[in-house]
Parts: C-alpha cells; structure tokens; sequence
C-alpha cells in the first residue's frame, strides 16, 4: 500500500473506533434497558441471556475499543503503555471477549435443548438457572484470562516525535513460546470452537423446527402460530439465529486472518503496522469486523423483532402516547357532562357521577 493510501486507512481507523464507541457503549445501555424492563416479547431465559450479552459487549467496547484502539490512534503515549495496566488490560479484555463468544454459545445450546428434550426444558429454561449460568461464563471466562496477563512486556522503544527519536515505554507482544502457546488457545476458544458450535446448534435449530413443522397440517400449523407461547419461541429463536450468524460473519475473518499472523508471520522482525503488506490490512479489516460485533446488537432487534420496535416506539414517543390517553379521557368526561344535563332522572344522575368519578381516578393515574 502507498503513503497516500495508509494516510487513509489510519484516518478510517482513527474515526472508525471512536464512532464505534460513541454509538456502540450508549446502544449496549439502552439494550440492556429495553430487554429488561420493557415487555419485548422474549422469553424469561432469552431476557437473561441477553441482557447479560449486552453487558459483557459494553464492557468489550470499553477495554479494547475505547481504552487500547481508540487511544493507541490519538495519544502519543497512552496510560496502559507502562506496568501494571499492560497486563491488567490484557487480563480485561480478553475476559469481556470470551464472556461474550460463550453467551452466544450457551444461549444457543440452551435453545436447541429446549426445543429437543422435555427433561432439559424444565431444567435450562428456569430463570434462576440461566442467571448461575451467566455468572459462572463471566467468572470463568476472567480466570482462563489470568494467564494472558503476562504475554505482553513493557519495552523502551524509539519512536519518531516531530522528527526527532524518542524513547518511550511501548507495551509490546512478548516474543516467547510461553505467548506463542496462550495466545493460539486463546485464538481457539474465543473463535474457533465458539464458531464451530454455534454453526452446529444452530443447523440442529433449524433441522429440529423443519421435522416438527412437517407433523402438522397447514391448518394446524396457522392455529399453533396464533399461540401466545408459540409466537413467544418463534421470535427468540429469530432473533437467536440473527444474533448468531452476525456473530459467526463477524468474528470468522479475524479467526482466519489471525491464524495466518501465528502461523506464517509470528517472528519478532514482522512489522505488524507495515501497510505494504496485504495480510496486515486485511487483518486490521478483520479486527475492524469483530469489533463491530459488539455494537450491532440493537440494530439486529430494531430488524428482527417487531415487539422491540414497538417497546422503542412507545419509550421515545411515551409523552405523546400519555397525552392522546389524557385527550381521549377528557373527550370522554365531556361526553357525559352533556348526557348529565339531559338526564332527568336521579338514579341515571347517579349513576353518571359514579362513572365520571372512576374517570377521573383513571385520569390521575395515567
């Protein structure tokens, strides 16, 4: 790649990940707000798991997106360039992706399960169950990160500053087998085997709903759509599988791409920043994607699910929605203001006030 064209690519970088955080952590937030504490037409464990999902990728956009990507493309010298948060960010982030890969992972089985077996259905679908599940992937996913603590080293290195050489501090990959080995199992269980089995459960999904749906009659299949509970796990498996291929498009180029860098190119003497490589653009365009991974989430709702459009819909449009509740109350009261006035009995007078009055409360309480 020319000068002209890496001027470009690092300028897309620099805007690129700010936007994606800017969009990206308030979006996570008001997912998680959604899913939570509106009605959206998702089952009780599928609120759990995502919601958690949500989380984990704010958490995900904060350490790798805001605090690594985002500073290394505009400060000089960023604070996790010296001990002790060289490791600490490394322990964090790899945490938050793992947390993230394996909610997908385990949501995706714990739907299959359901569909498959009755006695797993009672078990994995409780709430309380999918919650311990959730805690015990953040957990353990931050304990298998303990060791990546200590692949990166803190060296002094000269870099050009308004050109002149200076010597500054560079938290840096650490050129050992140690590393070389933590960071291929690392590369395995944050991509390979998610990917694989999310692909697996998510083909037994499909192939499960094709063999069920072909018991049935069309007639019967119309009645079991207009069902509550049926309409329920239609739209968490569509939005499963929504969340579960933009996982796999996204993450398997970086897989790839990285496998490629361990592989062909794990020396010391690569440059990793040298854009006249094809491999290196085409991996930070894989590094590009997977961090989008993070932050289509809402997006994927707005598109899939037409009760998180609606929750949407009323929470922005709350203040107008209570005033045309409030009109439609009053029109109502007036209504029987005039019947009053022709009413000549005292009994319907009565009566009158009584619903007048129980109008008026309901009005109070909108």
């Amino acid at each position: 790649m020319e000068g002209f064209g890496v001027t470009i690519f690092v300028t897309v970088q620099k805007i690129y990940y700010p936007l994606l955080c800017i969009l990206g952590i308030p979006a996570n937030l008001f997912t998680f707000y959604m899913i939570c504490f509106r009605k959206c037409g998702m089952s009780d464990t599928a609120v759990v798991y995502l919601s958690c999902l949500a989380i984990v990728d704010t958490f995900y956009l904060v350490w790798v997106i805001l605090i690594d990507l985002t500073l290394t493309f505009w400060l000089l010298q960023p604070f996790w360039h010296s001990q002790p948060w060289c490791g600490i960010l490394g322990f964090l982030q790899y945490g938050s992706l793992y947390s993230s890969s394996w909610i997908v992972v385990v949501f995706t089985i714990e739907r299959y399960l359901v569909l498959r077996h009755t006695t797993p259905k009672q078990q994995f679908s409780q709430t309380r169950a999918a919650k311990l599940t959730c805690a015990a992937i953040v957990v353990a996913s931050h304990v298998v990160s303990v060791p990546l603590g200590w692949i990166n080293v803190v060296v002094s290195v000269d870099v050009a500053v308004d050109g002149e050489n200076v010597t500054l501090p560079r938290c840096q990959y650490r050129d050992e087998i140690y590393s070389t080995a933590i960071v291929w199992v690392t590369t395995f269980l944050s991509g390979g085997i998610p990917i694989v089995l999310v692909i697996i459960f998510n083909y037994l999904i499909g192939d499960h709903l094709c063999r069920a749906s072909n018991l049935f009659t069309k007639e019967e299949r119309r009645v079991m759509r207009g069902r509550s509970t049926r309409g329920m796990l239609r739209r968490t498996l569509l939005l499963l599988g929504t969340v579960s291929v933009a996982f796999v498009v996204l993450s398997l180029p970086r897989f790839v791409t990285y496998c490629i860098l361990r592989t062909e190119y794990n020396t010391k003497h690569f440059d990793r920043n040298d854009y006249s490589i094809p491999l290196n653009v085409a991996g930070d365009l894989a590094n590009m994607l997977q961090n989008l991974n993070s932050t289509t989430n809402f997006l994927l709702y707005c598109m899939v699910s037409g009760r998180f459009r609606q929750e949407l819909l009323r929470v922005v449009t709350c203040k107008t929605v209570t005033g045309e509740a409030k009109s439609f109350l009053m029109h109502t009261i007036q209504v029987f203001s005039v019947s009053e006035h022709e009413a000549t009995s005292t009994h319907n007078r009565d009566v009158y006030q009584s619903q007048t009055s129980q109008l008026k409360e309901t009005e109070m309480c909108t």
